[in-house]
């Protein structure tokens, strides 16, 4: 199953890659790059930063690198508590235990 995965995320990642840069004198970022300054735009409630990391990509391409970054963030702190990614991530999101 991770296999699958991973040739996914490989395949649409080197389509970003050859789609990045289009002649445009600004330089360009990377999905990953947009969802972090997005995501850190978002916990500090900055709209201006986050109107700019969304123009940085497409949408599609930052809806990706988003969960990308939950899904790593879920997992270190799961690693870190030792606990379940479930069991974090619901505590995360206000949920009672499952």
């Amino acid at each position: 199953m991770f296999g699958r995965v991973r040739k996914a995320c490989a395949r649409f990642l080197d389509a970003a890659r050859a789609g990045a840069n289009t002649g445009r004198d600004k330089p360009t970022h990377n999905l990953f790059e947009a969802a972090a300054a997005y995501v850190s735009a978002c916990a500090e409630d900055d709209r201006d930063g986050i109107d700019e990391a969304a123009g940085w990509v497409s949408p599609e391409a930052l809806s990706f690198g988003v969960n990308e970054l939950a899904c790593r963030a879920v997992i270190a702190l799961a690693r870190e508590r030792g606990e379940s990614p479930r069991a974090v991530a619901r505590a995360l999101l206000g949920l009672p235990a499952a």
